[in-house]
């Protein structure tokens, strides 16, 4: 065999091995050959898993409460309902883990078929109307002059903090996501709950 030919082979051989030995894309969730993949947790940063199971706790006191039965289900209409950004109060850069968890609230009301939720872009545009800042803390008087121009009887705000312990080479993480509902015409609080989620690197 030639030189050349033997590098040939060589370099070969060697793509092969690189690309078998070397990371690889796969995918994964329902009806692919990995279902479970969303299942492991990669770090303590909150994750799609996470996000769905705070929001589903909440979720589920609210519709369990006693609020929900009575100034919601009997009330005889669909009250109309507007969701502030929920304030990231951890040490985390969590900016798409917020959206996530926004998009995550807004779809489990409109699925409820109880409230009317308005948009959160119709929610922007009337908030920067009136001068609040994107991303701007709840503030009852603000959200009364936004609400009010939305229709809305109700707003949903809250905040996500966490506790982050580090001992050697482990670390624990414990998230909680607190909601509130809030009456727009007199800021009460008609509801409010607490879920928790922990995360934790253990060797």
């Amino acid at each position: 065999m030639s030189i050349h030919a033997t590098r040939t082979v060589l370099a070969l051989s060697f793509t092969v091995l690189a690309t078998a030995c070397g990371p690889k894309a796969v995918r994964g969730g329902e009806g692919t050959a990995n279902p479970n993949l969303d299942q492991g947790a990669m770090s303590t940063t909150l994750d799609k898993v996470d996000i769905e199971d705070l929001v589903k706790k909440n979720s589920d006191a609210l519709f369990a409460s006693p609020f929900w039965a009575r100034d919601v289900q009997q009330s005889g209409e669909n009250p109309i309902v507007a969701i502030w950004p929920i304030e990231n109060h951890t040490s985390e850069h969590l900016d798409d883990q917020m959206l996530n968890l926004l998009s995550q609230l807004e779809t489990t009301l409109v699925n409820s078929a109880a409230v009317s939720v308005v948009s959160r872009e119709r929610q922007a545009q009337m908030a920067e109307e009136v001068g609040v800042q994107q991303g701007a803390a709840f503030d009852p008087a603000t959200a009364a002059a936004v609400g009010k121009q939305l229709g809305a009887k109700y707003y949903f705000t809250g905040k996500l903090t966490s506790t982050d312990e580090r001992m050697k080479k482990e670390r624990r993480v414990q998230y909680a996501l607190f909601l509130q509902v809030l009456e727009v015409e007199t800021s009460l609080i008609k509801f409010q709950h607490q879920s928790e989620r922990t995360k934790a690197i253990v060797r």
